[in-house]
C-alpha cells in the first residue's frame, strides 16, 4: 500500500472513530450526568476524563469504587466502539491500585489489545492528575447487530 493510501485509510478511520464516539456519547446520560469528557479519540483507544466530585464520595471519604469502574467501563465502550460497529460489554474486571479523593481528575485511557469479528479485549489505566495509577481495568466486547452512526 501506497504511503498516501495508508494516510487516507487511517483519516477515514479516524473520522469514523470520532464520529462514533461523539455520537454515542450524546446519548450516554450515565457519562454525561458523572461530568465524563472525551479527551481523546482514535480507532481502538479512547481518553475520557473525569472530575471526583464530593458526591462521589463513599463513606471512607473516597471515590466510590463503582465510580472508577463507571469512568474505565466508559471509556471501554467509547474505544470498543470505535469502529461504528455496536459493541456492548460481556465481560470486565478492576483492581483498585490506590483511592481517588474529591477533587482528583482522573483520566481513562482504554486500549484494543485484540479484536475479532465478534469479540475484542480491551485494556483501561485510571490514574490521578499526578500519574499515579488508581486501577486497572479488563474488558472483553461482543459485537453486536448495527452501527453506531447508521449509513457508514
Amino acid at each position: 500500500m501506497k504511503a498516501k493510501d495508508a494516510a487516507g485509510t487511517a483519516g477515514v478511520a479516524q473520522h469514523r472513530a470520532e464520529r462514533a464516539a461523539a455520537a454515542l456519547f450524546e446519548r450516554d446520560r450515565a457519562s454525561q450526568a458523572l461530568g465524563m469528557r472525551i479527551t481523546e479519540m482514535r480507532p481502538g483507544w479512547a481518553r475520557v476524563v473525569m472530575t471526583v466530585r464530593a458526591d462521589m464520595l463513599n463513606g471512607h471519604g473516597v471515590c466510590h469504587g463503582g465510580i472508577v469502574f463507571a469512568l474505565a467501563d466508559s471509556a471501554f465502550a467509547f474505544a470498543c466502539n470505535s469502529h461504528n460497529e455496536s459493541t456492548v460489554a460481556a465481560a470486565a474486571s478492576i483492581d483498585f491500585l490506590a483511592a481517588a479523593r474529591a477533587g482528583d481528575e482522573l483520566t481513562a485511557e482504554a486500549s484494543e489489545l485484540w479484536r475479532t469479528r465478534r469479540n475484542g479485549i480491551y485494556e483501561i489505566g485510571v490514574s490521578n492528575q499526578r500519574g499515579e495509577r488508581i486501577a486497572l481495568f479488563r474488558g472483553r466486547s461482543y459485537r453486536i447487530d448495527g452501527q453506531v452512526v447508521s449509513g457508514e
